[in-house]
């Protein structure tokens, strides 16, 4: 067991936190998950969606975690949390409201799709990156095929799963561009629709359209989840030594 494995990282939740929303509820548990089973010790914040748009305010932490919830309260908040986390190489988890405002974030900011919409938060917009789904996921499990070599495989250990959705609204435009500015889709339905979005070249970006925090009863976390918080606690270690 390496010392990093022991240390504590601190984790920023951004959302509007709600006891009504489950993946909320569910938190507390995989943290105590998280420390009792793999020794990975995180201090989560909540940072609501409308102290997001702050500047500085994901910054100093050792992951962001966007959870469902929307629509969120601010828009801009949400991605002004997800940039800070791009840019600066902060270690990024996105599911389901987090996975769409990702792609929102990846589209405006970086291939200059500045007029991109989601369909939940501006409904009467004339181009829209996300869309409402042609058949609601809300309450579904369905198969995801992961890419082998791809962040995704590696968290989840597989080339298939089974996933929860909780989701009305996916992306659907604007998908080749995105691709082209480096985005890449490693997960996809059974119909070919895109379920896990990741940046290369960043230590860790990833982003799923299903909810992996709901994945059993929360007192084993879902792969995905336990490597955000690897992911975490090796940001704190290289930040330790950086300051050392």
């Amino acid at each position: 067991m390496t010392n990093s494995a022991a240390r504590t990282a601190r984790l920023a939740l951004v959302g509007d936190r709600s006891p009504n929303v489950a993946s909320h509820t569910r938190v507390p548990l995989l943290l105590d998950a998280l420390a009792e089973r793999d020794r990975l010790h995180l201090d989560a914040y909540w940072i609501p969606s409308q102290d997001a748009e702050a500047e500085d305010a994901v910054c100093g932490f050792d992951a962001v975690w966007v959870l469902p919830g929307s629509p969120y309260r601010s828009e801009a908040g949400v991605l002004a949390a997800v940039r800070t986390a791009r840019e600066e190489g902060i270690p990024f988890l996105g599911t389901c409201g987090g996975f769409q405002h990702a792609l929102l974030e990846y589209a405006r900011h970086v291939c200059g799709l500045t007029r991109v919409a989601h369909a939940e938060n501006d409904p009467d917009a004339d181009d829209f990156l996300i869309e409402p789904l042609a058949c609601s996921l809300v309450g579904h499990e369905a198969v995801v095929r992961i890419e082998p070599g791809s962040l995704a495989q590696a968290a989840i250990g597989s080339e298939r799963t089974v996933e929860r959705y909780f989701c009305a609204y996916g992306p659907s435009r604007h998908l080749d561009t995105l691709r082209a500015h480096g985005l890449r889709f490693t997960g996809h339905d059974e119909d070919g629709h895109v379920r896990i979005a990741e940046l290369p070249g960043h230590p860790f970006f990833l982003a799923t359209l299903f909810q992996p925090e709901l994945s059993g009863d929360g007192s084993r976390p879902h792969p995905v989840v336990r490597a955000l918080a690897r992911a975490a606690v090796e940001h704190a270690a290289r930040e330790a030594g950086m300051r050392a």
